[in-house]
């Protein structure tokens, strides 16, 4: 029996040390294109730095604040095939300065994605995908993804679905688009469908029917990454790898509390973090499935968790969606109206993630925690008051792997002997830190860099 279907975690995450150079700078050894990079300085105080494939290159956000996203050519410049490219930015790239690179792999560069196609009544025949509750919607498709539209359904009959460079089609005067798009069946019956696979650099398309006109809409084609997911209430654009468990998902808000949002993960995810982009008084809301039950916390703050609708935070969390509960001050954490966000979503999978709380003892013996593999990365958090702390396995390689940072603040790195890391799991050693504090519960979140027993049953090696 496999113990894991992921023999290689560096395939979708690893962590990358570098020195800057102050000038453009191409960061390779990642071993993937990756579509979330946080980078901070490791011998100064400097913010955390979030960048994403998603909201695309240069635009950046900080974890230690709650300011919205800032633009700059000088930032995080392109997500390359074996890493990153850098500007001139001294929180990133300061000449002479460390840095440490975190990289997690989504969706990649050739997603896959499957629309359920129908036609209905909506003044006059229109196309609407996945049973969406809107018509004729406004499409994300990211160059060089595969898009399947599937016409099974007996409502397609007469309406074959097609591309276009011009709106509405041939009816609007263009024509048809037949770059690496192939037919197959006649719609409304089994096997009926077109697929697309975006080419690089793809002028804006319109999907329209070769029947009739007006029943169509548009279709960016999109170099920024993710693909339209219609999960939820709120139409979202989620970059998401299912076999990593971990997706990235932006939405426009729509100021409806009770509305959901599709993260693509087709599992429930155990943690979340959220962020408007737009408001600079917005927290990093955070939601663990190692907390009680409604409770969230915030990346930003050291302090405790909560569940009070002072604020709007994440509510109930399944395996297509998310929702939120309101705030009694407007939704603006997690769904204003019109405002944008983005969030991080991550679902555990055996030997490769591992998301869970476990009990402080106070001892510089302290609490062993189970993870079924030897971590490249584990941050966790008091549920009460105290610093979140970030360890990995490259900033100083051996036991005990004491180089922490945090991410609620920009501290430069520091050495203490707060954890070591194992074959299976990790060990605290520390009895004056809140990650052990006695009696305390702990969120923690860990990703491998070997499973403790792989798909072929070889057990890794210690450290």
């Amino acid at each position: 029996m496999a113990y894991t279907t992921i023999d290689k975690p560096t395939d979708y995450f690893n962590t990358k040390l570098y020195t800057g150079t102050g000038a453009t700078h191409n960061i390779t050894g990642v071993g993937f294109q990756p579509d979330w990079v946080w980078i901070k300085e490791r011998n100064s105080a400097v913010s955390h730095h979030l960048y994403d494939s998603v909201r695309g290159a240069t635009k950046r956000l900080e974890s230690d604040n709650t300011d919205a996203e800032t633009t700059a050519g000088t930032f995080l410049t392109s997500f390359d095939s074996d890493g990153f490219t850098l500007g001139s930015n001294g929180g990133l790239n300061g000449s002479s300065d460390t840095y440490v690179g975190w990289n997690w792999l989504a969706g990649g560069t050739a997603p896959t994605q499957t629309y359920t196609v129908k036609v209905v009544s909506d003044s006059g025949n229109k196309y609407r995908f996945d049973d969406f509750g809107t018509s004729a919607v406004t499409l994300d498709l990211q160059e060089g993804g595969t898009y399947t539209f599937d016409q099974s359904d007996s409502s397609n009959s007469g309406h074959p679905l097609r591309f276009s460079t011009t709106s509405d089609g041939t009816h609007g005067g263009g024509s048809e688009y037949t770059t690496n798009v192939t037919t197959t069946g006649t719609p409304g019956s089994a096997g009926a469908k077109t697929v697309i696979t975006v080419a690089s650099g793809a002028a804006t398309l319109y999907y329209y029917c070769t029947q009739h006109s007006g029943m169509g809409g548009q279709a960016n084609t999109n170099s920024s990454f993710g693909s339209s997911n219609f999960s939820g209430d709120i139409q979202s654009t989620v970059s998401a790898g299912t076999t990593q468990g971990f997706s990235i998902v932006s939405y426009t808000g729509s100021g409806t509390i009770s509305d959901t949002v599709g993260h693509g993960l087709g599992t429930t995810p155990n943690w979340i973090i959220l962020k408007n982009r737009d408001t600079g008084t917005s927290a990093f809301i955070v939601h663990h499935s190692g907390l009680s039950s409604g409770y969230n916390m915030q990346l930003q703050s050291n302090g405790d968790h909560f569940n009070s609708t002072g604020q709007g935070h994440l509510g109930t969390v399944g395996s297509s969606t998310f929702g939120f509960v309101a705030g009694s001050s407007g939704n603006d954490q997690v769904n204003d109206s019109s405002e944008k966000y983005i969030a991080y979503c991550f679902a555990e999978k055996k030997g490769y993630s591992k998301f869970g709380s476990y009990t402080g003892n106070g001892s510089s013996d302290g609490t062993f925690v189970y993870t079924g593999f030897k971590s490249a990365f584990v941050i966790c958090k008091s549920s009460g008051s105290g610093d979140w702390k970030i360890f990995d396995s490259k900033r100083i390689g051996y036991n005990a792997a004491n180089y922490r940072l945090q991410p609620n603040n920009s501290n430069a790195e520091t050495s203490d002997s707060l954890i070591d890391i194992f074959s299976n799991g990790f060990k605290l050693k520390t009895s004056s830190d809140s990650i052990n504090s006695s009696s305390t519960s702990v969120i923690y979140m860990a990703f491998a860099e070997n499973s403790f027993v792989t798909s072929t049953g070889i057990p890794t090696t210690a450290r």
